[in-house]
């Protein structure tokens, strides 16, 4: 080989790295200025049947745990908490607002939490819940595709899960995106 073609040669392999540094770096850069909502994570269960659940309640309340059973022919939001997540406490009045429109159910899913701290947070901040699974190990949490607390899905009237918002809600991500999925939800035959 002459050195007139290994020259170029050279060039094109110092060159080749920073060619690829350049077009991931602007692949991630249009992602993160695409405008897209951080909270809608898409999740491989939209469309499918809401996963077999069967949590025990949260001890020491007279409400009852979490069935899948219980979501036919109902809208139902199940969201998921735990006494130690902060972002869980901020969306908590989101929660309560929510819980005064009688609707749809609202349960929670109670992840990697001590019994008698979750009934403590429920006691200063007050309890939206009409039902209450404790999921101890996180399994169900797994099942459900969580990513981390908190989440909140609308399972629709036909036990399908219809929309999954992750992160706290907020009164404007609760107007904006939720209340309109269950609108939808709950207008969808059963």
């Amino acid at each position: 080989m002459s050195l007139e073609t290994e020259a170029p040669r050279r060039r094109l392999f110092v060159l080749l790295p920073l060619l690829v540094f350049l077009g991931l770096a602007g692949l991630f850069l249009s992602q993160l200025l695409s405008g897209r909502d951080a909270s809608e994570i898409p999740s491989a269960l939209i469309g499918l049947p809401a996963p077999q659940t069967d949590l025990p309640p949260l001890e020491g309340t007279s409400l009852p745990g979490l069935a899948s059973k219980d979501f036919a022919g109902k809208v139902t939001l199940v969201n998921v908490f735990a006494s130690w997540c902060a972002p869980c406490r901020e969306e908590h009045p989101v929660l309560l607002g929510l819980s005064q429109d009688k609707r749809f159910t609202l349960a929670a899913l109670n992840y990697k939490d001590q019994p008698e701290n979750a009934r403590r947070f429920l006691g200063n901040l007050g309890n939206p819940y009409q039902a209450i699974g404790v999921d101890p190990a996180g399994r169900a949490a797994i099942d459900w595709g969580v990513y981390g607390v908190p989440e909140t899905f609308v399972v629709g009237k036909d036990g399908k899960i219809a929309y999954k918002h992750v992160g706290p809600l907020t009164p404007e991500s609760a107007r904006d995106l939720l209340l309109p999925q269950i609108e939808k939800a709950l207008a969808a035959p059963g």
